[in-house]
């Protein structure tokens, strides 16, 4: 079957079309998993493997492909040679109507702005353009095999196309990695500086900003929002650590780093290069129980940190969370202990959720804090505790405190149109989620709803009774539930014991009244939030 030049250079670039939308999804969905094998395998074990993969309509337009190829086969045997010409035509034709459907496929989703698109960085580059160029290269042997009725099966392999991308570009990745590591541990070297380290399964983001508010004076270097993995502090470090003002004797000497990790190890390779003089650990929950396997070998995980402190430096621990308690035994350097629980050594006590935030005392000095939620006393006690070891004093860090502005989307408070908004997106736990529950429950609003996209990667074991906990929670406090995430709201609507309503792209939302509290717990874009939220 050769068809003429033009024609299969149609053929060619529809097809090219076809396998552009796939190919840029499963793009966008592993760089949004960091390019890690365990994270990505997690999301497809939860979300299903062949639907995020292949979706539906692709697979069925080349399901009818097959159909027709094979109806085609079968009556060719018993027709006549006219009869037969006329079927090898309408099979050619489906040869080309078949890439002119799926590259139609392709347009529709960028016309209607749902195709997912990764962030274009050298490594996401790098591996689409080399799965697309796999593509033309496959096309254009089959054309000159004469295999044109393969084509369509493309569209399919566009998992392999990226995954062989991915495997060829990596041993050049690792050794650009290993460089920009090498080259931070070296500069992080040559420097005396204080060096705080920061981890936990929540709260880590909210601890860094809150000690980085009190240490202003001081101009530490902050690792930013979402710079919390080994590659991400080396390439920030690297930068940070190569300007003028950096290198210079009057340069900040201290380094605030947020630290991350999805297995054990990454912590303790992140220490090896910024090495951290002090380190804080704010709270082990249930987060990516799914990565680390159980709850021991998170902590174990979260240890590292601990374990890398030398004798002279300082550890501080959460007192309220037993397992960060526990955690004291790793330090070969003294500990501070904060809690409210009236025996530690540093203690909150009076605790009070305000309008405005909260309040408690600390040895006689009463704090009021421009932060929502009483699970965030721990954290602010945490900041205070390396505040106070650095020399400052309790009067000076609560009037530094009142000028706190907590970090976006991580139990932000604000109102919109008059509907009061907790915007609690930038991550979500277990603990940060029953947190949530009860700050709503202490609100004066009537009418309460809650949004959420759930919470991921606990693991299949955990999952269904975490949201079945969950949901038992919310039941008594909200009027209405809408779930971003259908397999997760199944035990959640198990729990709540009411209906919850399931929300997709082209589910259609009634804005809600004035007066409204909404609840957003878990990643979700704003413009998710906006479909709830009314216009004027």
């Amino acid at each position: 079957m050769t068809p003429p030049p033009d024609i299969t250079i149609g053929i060619a670039a529809l097809s090219l079309l076809a396998c552009l939308s796939p190919l840029l999804t499963l793009s966008y969905l592993w760089q949004l998993k960091e390019w890690r094998w365990d994270r990505l395998r997690e999301h497809l074990q939860r979300e299903g493997i062949f639907r995020t993969l292949f979706g539906w309509t692709r697979p069925l337009i080349v399901a009818l492909y097959v159909a027709w190829w094979i109806v085609v086969a079968f009556l060719e045997r018993t027709a006549s040679n006219e009869h037969s010409f006329a079927l090898l035509g309408y099979f050619a034709l489906s040869v080309y109507l078949t890439p002119v459907l799926l590259g139609l496929l392709t347009v529709v989703q960028f016309v209607r702005h749902a195709q997912r698109i990764p962030k274009w960085t050298q490594k996401s580059l790098a591996v689409t353009l080399g799965a697309g160029l796999l593509d033309a290269a496959t096309i254009a042997v089959l054309i000159w095999t004469s295999s044109l009725p393969l084509i369509p099966f493309l569209v399919l392999l566009q998992p392999v196309a990226i995954v062989l991308s991915w495997l060829a570009f990596s041993p050049i990745d690792r050794i650009l990695k290993h460089r920009i590591i090498q080259k931070a541990t070296v500069l992080r070297a040559q420097r005396d500086m204080m060096v705080i380290g920061i981890t936990g399964s929540v709260g880590k983001t909210t601890t860094k900003e809150l000690l980085a508010h009190l240490l202003a004076d001081r101009q530490p270097l902050v690792t930013p929002a979402h710079v919390n993995t080994e590659m991400g502090v080396a390439q920030w470090l690297t930068k940070q650590l190569q300007k003028p003002q950096v290198t210079d004797k009057s340069a900040p000497r201290i380094l605030i780093i947020e630290m991350g990790a999805y297995a054990k190890g990454e912590i303790k390779n992140l220490c090896s290069i910024v090495q951290p003089t002090m380190g804080v650990i704010t709270y082990i929950g249930s987060q990516h129980l799914a990565l680390f396997g159980s709850q021991q070998a998170l902590i174990d995980a979260k240890s590292e940190l601990l374990e890398a402190l030398p004798e002279t430096g300082h550890a501080f621990l959460n007192g309220d969370c037993a397992p960060c308690r526990l955690m004291k035994s790793r330090c070969k350097c003294p500990a501070t202990i904060v809690g409210t629980a009236g025996h530690d050594d540093l203690q909150a006590l009076a605790v009070n959720v305000l309008d405005t935030g909260i309040g408690f005392h600390v040895n006689k000095t009463s704090f009021d804090v421009p932060i929502h939620g009483a699970h965030n006393v721990t954290n602010v006690l945490l900041a205070v505790a390396v505040g106070q070891h650095l020399g400052m004093t309790l009067p000076e860090m609560k009037e530094r405190l009142k000028t706190f502005a907590p970090p976006k989307s991580t139990f932000d408070v604000r109102t919109a149109h008059g509907v009061l908004i907790l915007d609690d997106t930038h991550n979500a736990s277990e603990a940060s989620f029953q947190a949530a529950i009860e700050w709503a429950r202490v609100q004066p609003e009537s009418h309460k709803v809650l949004l959420t996209s759930g919470i991921i990667e606990l693991g299949s074991k955990d999952e269904a009774r975490i949201h079945h906990e969950l949901g038992a929670s919310a039941a008594p406090i909200f009027d209405e539930v809408f779930f971003l995430n259908p397999s997760l709201a199944k035990p959640f609507a198990k729990g709540f014991g009411k209906r919850v309503t399931v929300v997709g792209k082209n589910t259609a939302i009634n804005r809600l009244p004035p007066k409204t509290l909404l609840i957003c717990v878990g990643r979700m874009p704003k413009s998710t939030i906006d479909r709830f939220v009314p216009v004027s």
